[in-house]
Protein backbone atom coordinates (compact mmCIF):
# COMPACT_ATOMS: atom_id res chain seq x y z
CA UNK A 1 0.00 0.00 0.00
CA UNK A 2 1.16 3.41 -0.52
CA UNK A 3 1.20 6.14 1.80
CA UNK A 4 1.37 10.12 1.02
CA UNK A 5 4.51 12.44 2.16
CA UNK A 6 4.13 12.64 5.45
CA UNK A 7 1.30 10.15 5.98
CA UNK A 8 0.08 10.53 9.41
CA UNK A 9 -2.41 9.32 11.64
CA UNK A 10 -1.49 9.68 15.57
CA UNK A 11 0.90 10.81 18.03
CA UNK A 12 2.12 9.23 20.83
CA UNK A 13 2.95 10.79 23.96
CA UNK A 14 4.35 9.35 27.23
CA UNK A 15 3.32 10.44 31.17
CA UNK A 16 5.15 13.66 32.25
CA UNK A 17 6.09 14.89 36.10
CA UNK A 18 4.50 18.55 36.81
CA UNK A 19 6.26 21.08 38.24
CA UNK A 20 8.63 21.88 35.97
CA UNK A 21 10.20 25.54 35.09
CA UNK A 22 10.66 26.14 31.87
CA UNK A 23 14.34 28.70 30.91
CA UNK A 24 13.25 29.43 27.74
CA UNK A 25 10.86 31.43 26.15
CA UNK A 26 10.29 31.45 21.79
CA UNK A 27 12.83 34.52 21.46
CA UNK A 28 15.59 32.35 23.08
CA UNK A 29 14.44 29.02 22.12
CA UNK A 30 14.44 30.28 18.23
CA UNK A 31 18.40 31.87 18.86
CA UNK A 32 19.87 28.85 21.06
CA UNK A 33 18.66 26.19 18.25
CA UNK A 34 20.44 23.43 16.64
CA UNK A 35 19.42 22.48 12.81
CA UNK A 36 18.55 18.73 12.17
CA UNK A 37 20.26 17.16 8.93
CA UNK A 38 17.57 15.30 7.42
CA UNK A 39 19.35 11.22 6.54
CA UNK A 40 18.09 8.13 5.59
CA UNK A 41 18.88 4.14 4.32
CA UNK A 42 21.02 2.96 1.86
CA UNK A 43 20.66 3.13 -1.61
CA UNK A 44 20.28 0.87 -4.44
CA UNK A 45 21.66 1.03 -7.86
CA UNK A 46 18.04 -0.29 -9.88
CA UNK A 47 17.50 -3.93 -9.91
CA UNK A 48 14.33 -5.75 -10.50
CA UNK A 49 15.89 -9.09 -9.91
CA UNK A 50 16.25 -8.31 -6.49
CA UNK A 51 13.57 -7.68 -3.89
CA UNK A 52 13.24 -6.41 -0.45
CA UNK A 53 11.67 -9.07 2.16
CA UNK A 54 11.98 -7.12 5.51
CA UNK A 55 13.16 -3.47 6.64
CA UNK A 56 13.56 -3.17 10.22
CA UNK A 57 14.30 0.41 11.29
CA UNK A 58 15.04 1.63 14.77
CA UNK A 59 15.23 5.50 15.52
CA UNK A 60 16.53 6.86 18.83
CA UNK A 61 18.42 10.65 19.39
CA UNK A 62 21.76 8.33 19.67
CA UNK A 63 21.78 5.69 17.17
CA UNK A 64 19.83 5.10 14.01
CA UNK A 65 19.84 0.88 12.71
CA UNK A 66 18.26 -0.56 9.71
CA UNK A 67 18.28 -4.35 9.04
CA UNK A 68 17.30 -5.35 5.46
CA UNK A 69 16.57 -8.08 4.13
CA UNK A 70 16.67 -8.95 0.35
CA UNK A 71 15.95 -11.59 -1.83
CA UNK A 72 17.44 -12.60 -5.45
CA UNK A 73 14.93 -14.48 -7.11
CA UNK A 74 16.96 -15.08 -10.18
CA UNK A 75 18.94 -18.41 -11.04
CA UNK A 76 22.39 -16.24 -11.37
CA UNK A 77 24.13 -13.96 -8.89
CA UNK A 78 23.30 -10.08 -8.89
CA UNK A 79 25.86 -7.53 -8.65
CA UNK A 80 23.99 -4.02 -7.29
CA UNK A 81 26.44 -1.19 -6.30
CA UNK A 82 25.35 0.24 -3.20
CA UNK A 83 25.63 4.07 -1.55
CA UNK A 84 25.26 5.81 1.55
CA UNK A 85 25.23 9.10 1.28
CA UNK A 86 25.88 11.39 4.16
CA UNK A 87 23.61 14.96 4.44
CA UNK A 88 25.29 17.62 2.59
CA UNK A 89 26.91 20.09 4.68
CA UNK A 90 27.20 24.15 4.31
CA UNK A 91 26.91 27.20 6.34
CA UNK A 92 25.41 29.43 4.89
CA UNK A 93 25.36 32.34 7.54
CA UNK A 94 27.53 33.77 10.75
CA UNK A 95 24.84 32.56 12.56
CA UNK A 96 24.11 29.06 11.52
CA UNK A 97 24.29 26.57 13.33
CA UNK A 98 23.80 22.48 12.56
CA UNK A 99 23.91 19.34 14.33
CA UNK A 100 27.14 17.16 13.10
CA UNK A 101 27.09 14.18 15.62
CA UNK A 102 31.17 13.71 15.20
CA UNK A 103 34.19 15.97 15.03
CA UNK A 104 35.20 12.96 12.16
CA UNK A 105 36.25 14.92 8.82
CA UNK A 106 34.86 11.89 7.09
CA UNK A 107 32.96 9.46 8.80
CA UNK A 108 30.50 12.51 10.08
CA UNK A 109 27.86 10.16 11.23
CA UNK A 110 29.80 7.48 12.40
CA UNK A 111 28.51 4.86 9.89
CA UNK A 112 29.17 1.08 10.19
CA UNK A 113 27.42 -1.59 7.77
CA UNK A 114 27.88 -5.77 8.13
CA UNK A 115 26.30 -8.03 5.08
CA UNK A 116 25.42 -11.39 7.09
CA UNK A 117 27.38 -10.50 10.16
CA UNK A 118 30.11 -9.75 8.34
CA UNK A 119 31.98 -5.81 8.22
CA UNK A 120 31.72 -4.32 4.87
CA UNK A 121 35.14 -2.41 3.36
CA UNK A 122 33.38 0.33 1.67
CA UNK A 123 34.82 3.22 -0.31
CA UNK A 124 34.09 7.07 0.15
CA UNK A 125 34.30 10.01 -2.28
CA UNK A 126 33.95 13.21 -1.21
CA UNK A 127 33.15 16.48 -3.19
CA UNK A 128 33.25 19.88 -2.31
CA UNK A 129 30.36 22.37 -4.50
CA UNK A 130 30.23 26.33 -4.30
CA UNK A 131 28.24 28.27 -6.43
CA UNK A 132 27.47 25.13 -8.44
CA UNK A 133 30.51 24.40 -9.05
CA UNK A 134 32.83 21.51 -8.16
CA UNK A 135 36.00 23.27 -5.89
CA UNK A 136 37.39 19.58 -4.32
CA UNK A 137 40.73 20.00 -6.07
CA UNK A 138 40.81 23.61 -5.54
CA UNK A 139 40.36 23.39 -1.98
CA UNK A 140 42.75 20.50 -1.46
CA UNK A 141 45.63 22.24 -3.58
CA UNK A 142 45.02 25.43 -0.98
CA UNK A 143 45.65 23.00 1.77
CA UNK A 144 42.36 23.30 3.08
CA UNK A 145 40.56 20.42 4.93
CA UNK A 146 36.99 19.72 3.22
CA UNK A 147 34.38 19.69 6.25
CA UNK A 148 33.01 23.07 6.36
CA UNK A 149 31.75 22.78 10.07
CA UNK A 150 35.14 21.76 11.74
CA UNK A 151 37.44 24.48 13.56
CA UNK A 152 40.48 23.09 11.94
CA UNK A 153 38.66 24.55 8.36
CA UNK A 154 38.54 27.89 9.70
CA UNK A 155 41.73 27.79 11.35
CA UNK A 156 43.44 26.63 7.53
CA UNK A 157 41.59 29.10 6.10
CA UNK A 158 42.40 32.41 8.27
CA UNK A 159 46.01 31.14 7.61
CA UNK A 160 45.85 31.89 3.72
CA UNK A 161 47.12 34.89 2.50
CA UNK A 162 45.15 37.93 2.33
CA UNK A 163 45.33 38.40 -1.54
CA UNK A 164 43.85 34.88 -1.27
CA UNK A 165 40.42 35.91 0.85
CA UNK A 166 39.41 37.96 -1.52
CA UNK A 167 39.72 35.28 -4.37
CA UNK A 168 37.55 32.69 -2.04
CA UNK A 169 35.27 35.60 -1.83
CA UNK A 170 34.49 36.00 -5.56
CA UNK A 171 34.13 32.58 -6.00
CA UNK A 172 31.88 32.02 -3.38
CA UNK A 173 33.71 29.35 -1.56
CA UNK A 174 34.10 31.64 1.50
CA UNK A 175 32.97 34.86 3.35
CA UNK A 176 34.99 37.18 5.39
CA UNK A 177 32.93 37.48 8.80
CA UNK A 178 33.86 39.95 12.13
CA UNK A 179 33.26 38.85 15.54
CA UNK A 180 35.26 39.08 18.72
CA UNK A 181 36.80 35.95 20.51
CA UNK A 182 38.74 38.09 23.21
CA UNK A 183 40.89 40.18 21.35
CA UNK A 184 38.61 42.51 20.17
CA UNK A 185 36.69 42.27 16.90
CA UNK A 186 38.49 40.78 14.10
CA UNK A 187 37.91 39.62 10.29
CA UNK A 188 37.74 35.91 9.36
CA UNK A 189 37.18 33.83 6.48
CA UNK A 190 34.63 31.39 6.90
CA UNK A 191 33.66 28.90 4.56
CA UNK A 192 30.69 28.98 2.30
CA UNK A 193 30.71 25.32 0.33
CA UNK A 194 28.60 22.35 0.75
CA UNK A 195 30.39 18.90 1.14
CA UNK A 196 28.79 15.83 -0.06
CA UNK A 197 30.09 12.65 1.12
CA UNK A 198 29.36 8.87 0.10
CA UNK A 199 29.76 5.87 1.27
CA UNK A 200 29.46 3.07 -1.55
CA UNK A 201 29.96 -0.64 -2.23
CA UNK A 202 29.47 -3.29 -5.12
CA UNK A 203 27.34 -5.99 -3.36
CA UNK A 204 26.71 -9.51 -4.89
CA UNK A 205 23.50 -10.72 -4.25
CA UNK A 206 23.83 -14.82 -4.55
CA UNK A 207 20.83 -16.91 -6.70
CA UNK A 208 17.89 -17.95 -5.41
CA UNK A 209 18.81 -16.40 -1.65
CA UNK A 210 18.77 -14.46 1.18
CA UNK A 211 21.13 -11.48 1.72
CA UNK A 212 21.03 -9.87 5.01
CA UNK A 213 22.45 -6.18 5.33
CA UNK A 214 22.67 -4.38 8.56
CA UNK A 215 23.87 -0.35 9.05
CA UNK A 216 23.70 1.83 11.76
CA UNK A 217 25.32 5.59 12.41
CA UNK A 218 24.46 8.42 14.59
CA UNK A 219 21.87 10.48 13.34
CA UNK A 220 21.93 14.59 13.00
CA UNK A 221 19.23 15.57 15.96
CA UNK A 222 18.36 19.19 15.95
CA UNK A 223 17.88 20.97 19.80
CA UNK A 224 16.18 23.92 21.41
CA UNK A 225 16.51 24.85 24.50
CA UNK A 226 12.51 25.00 25.08
CA UNK A 227 9.31 24.73 22.96
CA UNK A 228 6.88 26.93 21.92
CA UNK A 229 4.15 24.21 21.65
CA UNK A 230 1.48 24.53 24.47
CA UNK A 231 2.88 28.10 25.24
CA UNK A 232 0.45 31.61 26.11
CA UNK A 233 2.07 32.85 22.98
CA UNK A 234 1.52 29.83 20.60
CA UNK A 235 -0.64 30.59 17.36
CA UNK A 236 -2.09 27.52 16.55
CA UNK A 237 -3.84 28.98 13.29
CA UNK A 238 0.04 30.83 12.04
CA UNK A 239 0.59 28.74 9.10
CA UNK A 240 4.02 27.64 10.35
CA UNK A 241 2.53 26.44 12.98
CA UNK A 242 0.40 24.08 11.41
CA UNK A 243 2.55 23.08 9.13
CA UNK A 244 4.47 22.17 12.17
CA UNK A 245 1.57 20.31 13.75
CA UNK A 246 1.38 18.47 10.81
CA UNK A 247 4.72 17.49 10.23
CA UNK A 248 4.63 15.38 14.00
CA UNK A 249 0.51 14.99 13.83
CA UNK A 250 0.05 16.68 17.04
CA UNK A 251 -3.28 15.26 18.63
CA UNK A 252 -5.37 16.68 21.21
CA UNK A 253 -4.15 14.35 23.86
CA UNK A 254 -0.40 16.23 23.32
CA UNK A 255 -1.53 19.16 23.20
CA UNK A 256 -3.41 18.71 26.27
CA UNK A 257 0.02 17.04 28.01
CA UNK A 258 1.82 19.51 26.87
CA UNK A 259 0.01 22.47 28.16
CA UNK A 260 -1.46 20.75 31.44
CA UNK A 261 2.83 20.57 31.85
CA UNK A 262 3.25 24.09 31.65
CA UNK A 263 0.20 24.98 34.05
CA UNK A 264 1.16 22.76 37.01
CA UNK A 265 4.82 24.39 36.55
CA UNK A 266 2.90 28.09 36.15
CA UNK A 267 5.00 29.63 33.34
CA UNK A 268 4.75 30.69 29.58
CA UNK A 269 6.40 28.11 28.00
CA UNK A 270 5.74 24.12 28.52
CA UNK A 271 8.88 23.00 31.03
CA UNK A 272 10.60 20.66 27.79
CA UNK A 273 13.26 20.98 25.53
CA UNK A 274 13.18 19.69 21.88
CA UNK A 275 15.19 17.03 19.74
CA UNK A 276 14.15 16.58 16.84
CA UNK A 277 15.10 13.75 13.81
CA UNK A 278 14.04 13.82 9.94
CA UNK A 279 14.71 10.27 8.14
CA UNK A 280 14.06 10.07 4.68
CA UNK A 281 12.21 6.91 4.33
CA UNK A 282 12.10 6.88 0.15
CA UNK A 283 16.15 6.45 0.04
CA UNK A 284 16.30 3.29 -1.24
CA UNK A 285 13.02 2.46 -3.08
CA UNK A 286 15.11 0.68 -5.86
CA UNK A 287 14.25 -2.74 -5.25
CA UNK A 288 11.62 -4.92 -7.28
CA UNK A 289 8.15 -3.78 -5.81
CA UNK A 290 7.32 -3.09 -2.13
CA UNK A 291 8.75 -3.85 0.98
CA UNK A 292 6.74 -6.90 2.03
CA UNK A 293 7.69 -6.49 5.73
CA UNK A 294 8.39 -2.82 7.38
CA UNK A 295 8.68 -2.21 11.24
CA UNK A 296 9.76 1.18 12.98
CA UNK A 297 10.93 1.59 16.41
CA UNK A 298 11.01 5.27 17.65
CA UNK A 299 12.65 5.43 21.10
CA UNK A 300 12.28 8.46 22.74
CA UNK A 301 15.02 8.04 25.33
CA UNK A 302 13.66 8.85 28.57
CA UNK A 303 10.76 7.48 29.89
CA UNK A 304 9.05 11.16 31.54
CA UNK A 305 9.46 12.78 27.66
CA UNK A 306 6.80 12.73 25.64
CA UNK A 307 7.70 11.74 21.58
CA UNK A 308 4.81 12.82 18.30
CA UNK A 309 5.25 11.12 14.99
CA UNK A 310 3.25 10.51 12.13
CA UNK A 311 2.18 6.37 11.68
CA UNK A 312 -0.73 3.90 11.59
CA UNK A 313 -1.61 1.27 14.06
CA UNK A 314 1.22 2.75 16.76
CA UNK A 315 1.63 0.99 19.81
CA UNK A 316 4.13 0.94 22.50
CA UNK A 317 6.08 -1.99 23.29
CA UNK A 318 8.81 -0.87 26.04
CA UNK A 319 8.73 2.11 28.35
CA UNK A 320 10.32 3.96 25.98
CA UNK A 321 9.82 2.42 22.44
CA UNK A 322 7.27 3.10 19.82
CA UNK A 323 6.37 0.82 17.17
CA UNK A 324 4.53 0.73 14.05
CA UNK A 325 4.63 -2.39 10.90
CA UNK A 326 3.29 -2.20 8.00
CA UNK A 327 2.86 -4.95 5.15
CA UNK A 328 3.55 -4.17 1.24
CA UNK A 329 4.97 -0.49 2.00
CA UNK A 330 6.17 1.39 -0.43
CA UNK A 331 8.26 4.84 1.06
CA UNK A 332 7.73 8.12 0.38
CA UNK A 333 8.50 11.02 1.67
CA UNK A 334 10.38 11.71 5.12
CA UNK A 335 10.33 10.77 8.49
CA UNK A 336 10.06 13.19 11.32
CA UNK A 337 10.47 12.97 15.02
CA UNK A 338 9.83 15.60 17.83
CA UNK A 339 10.63 14.45 21.14
CA UNK A 340 10.20 16.81 24.31
CA UNK A 341 12.41 16.50 27.16
CA UNK A 342 11.08 17.95 30.40
CA UNK A 343 13.35 20.06 31.94
CA UNK A 344 14.50 19.76 35.89
CA UNK A 345 13.34 22.55 38.32
CA UNK A 346 16.72 25.22 38.78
Amino acid sequence: MKRPAGFRLRAIYGMICAGALCVAGSEVCANDSTAELATGGLIFVRNDDVEMRAEDLFISTTEIRVRYRFFNRTAKDVMVLVAFPMPEIKIDGQDDNISVPTEEPVNILDFHTTVAGQPVKTEVEQRVFAAGIERTQYLRDLGIPLAPHLPSTNEALDRLPREKWDELVKNGVAAIEEYDVGKGMEKHLAPRWALRTTFYWQQTFPANAETLIDHRYKPSVGASVGTSIGSTYSRPNDPDEKARAAKYCFDKDFLATVEGARKAAKTESAPFSEERIEYILKTGANWSGPIREFRLVADKGVADSLISFCGEGVKKIAPTEFEMQERDFTPDGNFSVLILKKISPQ
